[in-house]
């Protein structure tokens, strides 16, 4: 159903003056700003085509790859009926799936041109290379001003019932009496809920990545679940988000150089080493993100520390740092007592 958004401006005399919401007549414009900032979609989306030629004499709105290597189809409404706009974001999708790694490269690097190749572009959004398996599965997106019973009801019905890869994302456009233009975004579907479908009756070729509870029992047994809960409620306060992987927690952060925003610091549970808790950070993310120095690192870290590289291939600043293993808690807290000074949170 659609969303009947509503915006208040509050004025210096602490009063509230709604501004109007005028008809959304601006598709071309719609379709600009999302080319140029596709973080009002997600922030874990990479534009890769633009107005995209398929085989069967259409085009693609726009075409986007997301962390994992999966594309995105991204198609806005225009005045097209609620079938003819599923039905053809659906057509784009028998098209999407045939689409091999050395397609998409092709692709993408035809649209980024001298801000490419898509392995560099990849990696500086993302802090991490282009994944091997591309296009494994692939995300629908129809962008429209208002969202019709029809419309909502099939969507609902293809995510909800067959875990299909599909949402809507309703902008809304208001212009306030001084000609100020705002826009406004929410998805029919929360996109947690659609990626939960679609997971829900998808077999992966990718390992699944484990869970918060999954790594926290792993530490457990191995002995370090008091240094591994202490690590991850202090880093979580200090770093802009965290995500998990098949073996680690990751917690990341915006490079202040790049505007990438990447994984800096990974906590390994289990470990080879007996009650110890692995370790692994990128140094000049590290520099980057707090803006502090690689001796300042050094000093928190505990003894031991080697020099490590995500891929032995590559030891350019952004995939280098150092690894190492936290063996007590004097050791975390020295850790933590130290970040927290460096972060300026303690001040």
């Amino acid at each position: 159903m659609a969303h009947n958004i509503r915006i208040w401006t509050i004025t210096k005399e602490n009063s509230l003056t709604e501004v109007t919401r005028e008809k959304l007549d601006f598709e071309k414009r719609l379709e600009d700003w999302i080319e140029q900032d596709i973080s009002i979609l997600s922030d874990e989306y990479l534009t890769i085509g633009r107005q995209v030629p398929t085989q069967y004499n259409t085009s693609i709105d726009i075409l986007a790859l997301d962390r994992k290597g999966d594309i995105v189809i991204i198609e806005l409404k225009r005045d097209k009926t609620p079938r003819d706009t599923i039905a053809q974001v659906l057509d784009y999708a028998s098209w999407v799936k045939d689409l091999s790694r050395e397609d998409i490269i092709s692709i993408a690097n035809e649209y980024l041109k001298d801000k490419g190749p898509i392995e560099s572009r990849f990696s500086e959004k993302y802090f991490e290379p282009l994944p091997d398996v591309l296009n494994e599965s692939h995300t629908m997106i129809v962008v429209a001003s208002e969202i019709d019973a029809s419309t909502d009801r099939i969507v609902r019905y293809l995510s909800d019932t067959h875990g299909v890869g599909i949402n809507i994302a309703e902008f809304q456009y208001f212009k306030d009496n001084k000609k100020a233009e705002y826009i406004s975004r929410v998805f029919l579907i929360e996109p947690e809920v659609a990626t939960s479908n679609v997971e829900r009756v998808r077999s992966s070729k990718r390992k699944r990545n484990l869970t918060r509870e999954e790594l926290e029992t792993i530490a457990e047994k191995n002995g370090v679940k008091d240094l591994y809960t202490m690590l991850v409620d202090n880093l979580q306060e200090c770093f802009d988000t965290s995500r998990t992987t098949m073996s680690s927690i990751g917690f990341e952060g915006k490079d202040m150089e790049s505007g990438g925003r990447g994984v800096i610091f990974n906590l390994i549970p289990d470990s080879s080493k007996e009650k110890s808790l692995k370790y692994q950070v990128y140094s000049y993310r590290f520099v980057n993100f707090f803006g502090c120095s690689i001796q300042d690192l050094l000093d928190i870290l505990p003894a031991g520390s080697k020099d490590w590289a995500y891929d032995q291939s590559n030891k350019t600043k952004p995939w280098i740092g150092y690894t190492g293993y936290f063996q007590s808690r004097e050791e975390v807290e020295r850790f933590i007592d130290g970040l927290l000074k460096i972060a300026k949170i303690s001040e």
